[in-house]
């Protein structure tokens, strides 16, 4: 059922190659200062955070317990999301969580929180406490916390090099370090509001921050560091035709306005509060979903000419039609007319599915015949009702 040599063979070889896809992931390498790197990152982190809830832990013990299982739940349907994303040549679940590990840990602990006191004091300083109270915390968070999380992008990076190759790879990866980064926050701030109360209705307290911050959470952490991180791959340029200094820069920078117009959202409507209430959800919300959808549509548009390369000596032999492998290597327009084409979406999933499936085991394979890729062929046959 496979090609041995022909144009399409050599261009499935040659994305695979590019992609890295199916290299596995192994975060214990003593030999490489990035993992030590990691290790005292997250090492000064889980201190730091152990100093910062020790103290009161007893006190408001109600708030942070509640907290932590608060925001666990809530961090379920994300990586259900998250997990849906990570398609294409989609990146192993242990890098991913270890990016998860240094958002929530080294990035804001470790560096965020005290860069950002000592952010504001110098802004007390230059502008006086009136200008550091409305501007400080945009003049801060944006430069030392998407810092901190694109950090771990970097040292992600030296950990699996053959791994991390495209912007998408970047977007990803920095939603889960965002993600992370966005968990410890919301439980830091459902503990401070505890503690601002002096421990009065602490569970009270906790849902009234869930509730909160649940409903921005859509343009927070997770969102700015995915479209950062994605900036940051692009000024890289690790993948084939990939460099884009000039967008990177951009794409940077508009992660960073968007963390600056969430912080100082009443200093640039000039302290309307109608505005300073409406105008996050308004205008900021929808703006940042403008800028994260194009961004990834943008960056994926190497790893799905990854994914139709990787799979044309299929549609050559006849396992996968166009109509799928347009889908497979799409975007939701083409998957929403791929389901259409089949009339049941739960089909058109299984299909999708099942052809992502044989699409990794053939990276893992490094384009070899395997008795594993000849299961996901037949497997993907069988759901098509093709006899092989």
């Amino acid at each position: 059922m496979t090609v041995t040599s022909s144009p399409a063979k050599n261009a499935q070889l040659a994305s695979i190659e590019q992609s890295g896809w199916g290299t596995p992931y192994r975060f214990l390498q003593p030999h490489n200062p990035a993992f030590w790197i990691y290790l005292i990152g997250v090492g000064a982190g889980a201190v730091g955070m152990v100093k910062y809830f020790g103290p009161g832990s007893s006190t408001y013990r109600v708030a942070l317990t509640s907290g932590i299982l608060f925001f666990a739940i809530y961090l379920i349907p994300w990586l259900l999301f998250l997990r849906r994303q990570n398609r294409y040549t989609a990146q192993p679940g242990g890098l991913l969580a270890t990016g998860f590990v240094w958002g929530a840990v080294a990035a804001t602990f470790w560096i965020a929180l005290p860069a950002n006191t000592a952010l504001l004091e110098i802004w007390q300083k230059l502008l006086g406490p009136t200008g550091a109270s409305t501007w400080g915390a945009g003049f801060s968070a944006p430069i030392d916390e998407e810092w901190s999380k694109a950090l771990g992008l970097i040292l992600l990076i030296a950990l699996a090099p053959r791994l991390i190759r495209s912007a998408y790879d970047g977007f990803i990866i920095g939603a889960f370090i965002g993600l992370g980064f966005q968990v410890s926050e919301d439980v830091l701030y459902a503990y401070n509001n505890a503690t601002s109360t002096f421990g009065a209705g602490q569970l009270e307290s906790s849902l009234y921050i869930l509730a909160l911050r649940g409903l921005v959470g859509i343009t927070s952490h997770a969102l700015f560091s995915a479209v950062f991180c994605a900036g940051v791959m692009w000024i890289l340029g690790r993948a084939q035709g990939e460099r884009h200094v000039v967008r990177g820069v951009i794409v940077c920078l508009a992660s960073m306005f968007l963390h600056f117009a969430w912080d100082d959202a009443s200093g640039l409507f000039a302290g309307n509060v109608l505005l300073t209430v409406v105008g996050p959800y308004l205008i900021l919300m929808p703006l940042a979903l403008v800028v994260l959808s194009v961004v990834r549509r943008m960056a994926s548009s190497t790893e799905r000419a990854w994914m139709r390369d990787l799979l044309a000596p299929e549609v050559e032999n006849g396992v996968v039609d166009q109509p799928l492998l347009d889908a497979v290597s799409g975007l939701h327009q083409q998957r929403r007319h791929f389901a259409k084409l089949v009339g049941n979406g739960r089909r058109a999933r299984l299909l999708v599915e099942s052809a992502g499936d044989l699409a990794h085991e053939i990276a893992s394979s490094g384009g070899e015949e395997t008795p594993r890729v000849a299961h996901a062929r037949h497997e993907l046959l069988r759901l098509r009702g093709v006899t092989p």
